[in-house]
């Protein structure tokens, strides 16, 4: 599966974004998905991940009841609508699929990775 990262962009602090990721292939519905981030100088960390069906999710904590990830299995996309954004949000995300159905916090169990859509927080 291929997956394309759009919406990123540069907002201010308290403001939204909603990113996207849209995956090629016909068998979107069996993958568990991710959103991770990657600060400059930090490590990939995980922000959000959904179940194939959409059932499960998991966030981060430092991102809790501001973010929320969702899917549409019928257009292959899954969402990532960011609110209260802040400076500390700033990073490259990336989107990533895990051919089991649930992929949970680690990268290292995702299969297939986007390339990346820069969100930068202003204070």
């Amino acid at each position: 599966v291929q997956l394309q990262a759009s919406g990123g962009g540069l907002v201010q602090a308290g403001g939204s974004l909603r990113l996207s990721c849209a995956a090629s292939g016909r068998t979107f519905n069996y993958y568990g998905m991710g959103w991770f981030r990657q600060a400059p100088g930090k490590e990939r960390e995980i922000v959000a991940a959904i179940s194939s069906s959409g059932g499960n999710t998991y966030y981060a904590d430092s991102v809790k009841d501001r973010f929320t990830i969702s899917r549409d299995n019928a257009k292959n996309t899954v969402y990532l609508q960011m609110n209260s954004l802040k400076p500390e949000d700033t990073a490259v995300y990336y989107c990533a699929a895990q051919a089991t159905g649930w992929g949970g916090r680690s990268p290292s169990r995702y299969n297939y990775w986007g390339q990346g859509t820069l969100v930068t927080v202003s204070s």
